[in-house]
């Protein structure tokens, strides 16, 4: 597995941050017995080798012993090491083709990992498969065989996406994916394998998709949710990667299943409102969540008639989920005057929540919470008294003033306050401008002349 590690001067090689002396290390710690200490080495590896997709001669000189152990079978979480490989020969940001070269000459691995033990590995290797392997039929027919003998659910939708992948980068051969996906698009396939191949086809082959994709779409969705398992998360240990994994979507499957599909509506605003709509109205929370951050994408890139969408939005704010709430009340923050629909519920919000009004980060100074934040940028008045309540108090948010400045004329009672505010600051503070700024421009948009 390390046979010639030691013969390669890590030394004079280099990484991110420096000499690559550590690289042995970290290479041995992925096949350690102890969890952390995998995940620790991994976070080296991607933080030192891989750092912002750059490619290092130390990143070079790992690939070949990165193969050995993802294809040591007892090894434990060699799926993350298959992914770190496909980040490397695909993800180069600096356009070096050695990397590529590197990972395609030990290409073969992967076809063994598409039918690993280990759903993990199995799921990781697909889209190596054809990123990696040279023969455009020899792909198709590997991917082939998996779909018919994969009972795993997240690595038939790897499958999907490997069959979408394998359409862009061989046009020439891509009937026989198209087929397989049109194929799995339909009954009797599970709701979550039907809606993947739906977004594929929509990416690939929009003609093949059923005359109503939208409806389908969400008929889909609803079924899988159903369907869907409901486990706990599993612990992610406190590394980079972990704590990265923790961000990601609570059903992350369900999110790039939707977002695959809003990718290949594009500009077909109606029917990604429309998709929105059914996604936003879902009885699962979870699938309303990752709604909301998909209509923040429609509502900020595309013109149209969103008022209907920003009140979807509003809806989510009576949530029982913390989750949903926040997402909900950080998107209409982000619509400014376009959230004007939500603002009825956003006052309730506000009314029923005061511990929302702000928010503060662990050793951070406080700034203005989620809902209150967005009806006042929806120019709703209603906003002003509890933020006159915040700028009379000892520990006023330092966005207060931005945000009170978006209001504008109506929020002209608080014009003495801001000016007594200002008046408290001291002139010879070094944060005398940072403190002011915030203060000045509110002032300056209710136009109050006695400042």
């Amino acid at each position: 597995m390390f046979t010639g590690i030691d013969e390669v001067d890590w030394a004079s090689l280099r990484h991110a941050h420096g000499s690559a002396e550590d690289v042995p290390g970290w290479l041995r710690a992925l096949a350690c017995a102890e969890t952390a200490e995998r995940a620790t080495a991994l976070d080296g590896m991607y933080g030192a080798l891989h750092h912002q997709g750059c490619v290092y001669d130390s990143t070079l000189a790992s690939v070949p012993f990165l193969l050995s152990l993802v294809a040591r079978e007892e090894l434990p979480d060699r799926g993350d090491i298959v992914e770190l490989l496909v980040g490397i020969g695909v993800e180069s940001a600096d356009g070096d083709p050695r990397a590529r070269e590197a990972v395609c000459a030990g290409a073969e691995v992967f076809v063994r990992l598409a039918g690993d033990p280990d759903p993990a590995v199995r799921r990781a290797a697909c889209g190596a498969l054809v990123h990696f392997l040279a023969t455009p039929a020899r792909i198709l027919d590997l991917l082939r065989q998996r779909l018919r003998t994969e009972r795993d659910d997240r690595v038939l939708l790897a499958l999907t996406e490997a069959l979408g992948l394998y359409v862009r980068r061989y046009p020439a051969y891509a009937d026989g994916a198209v087929d397989l996906l049109a194929e799995h698009s339909a009954p009797p396939y599970a709701p979550g394998l039907r809606l993947a191949a739906l977004g594929q086809l929509a990416l690939v082959a929009p003609a093949r998709l059923p005359a109503d994709p939208v409806p389908t779409a969400v008929r889909l969705l609803r079924e899988r949710s159903v369907l869907r398992a409901r486990v706990p998360e599993p612990s992610a240990n406190d590394t980079l990667v972990g704590r990265i994994r923790r961000l990601r979507p609570s059903d992350e499957e369900g999110a790039r299943l939707l977002r695959t599909l809003h990718t290949a509506l594009g500009d077909r605003v109606a029917e990604r409102t429309a998709l929105l709509r059914g996604q936003l109205t879902s009885p699962d929370p979870v699938d309303r969540c990752n709604a909301v951050w998909m209509a923040a994408a429609l509502l900020r890139g595309w013109r149209g008639d969103h008022g209907a969408t920003a009140g979807l939005l509003g809806a989510q704010l009576t949530a029982e989920q913390d989750r949903l709430r926040d997402a909900a009340a950080a998107v209409l923050a982000e619509l400014f005057t376009a959230a004007a629909p939500a603002a009825d519920a956003l006052h309730a919000l506000v009314r029923a929540r005061p511990d929302l009004w702000t928010h503060r980060l662990e050793r951070d100074s406080p700034t203005l919470g989620g809902p209150l934040k967005a009806l006042a940028r929806s120019g709703d008045p209603r906003a002003v008294p509890p933020l006159a309540q915040l700028l009379a108090g000892p520990a006023a948010p330092l966005d207060l003033g931005f945000e009170l400045a978006r209001l504008g004329p109506a929020a002209a009672p608080l014009a003495p306050a801001l000016r007594h505010r200002l008046g408290r600051i001291p002139l010879a503070s070094p944060a005398a401008a940072r403190l002011a700024a915030p203060l000045l421009t509110a002032v300056g948009a209710i136009g109050d002349e006695n400042a």
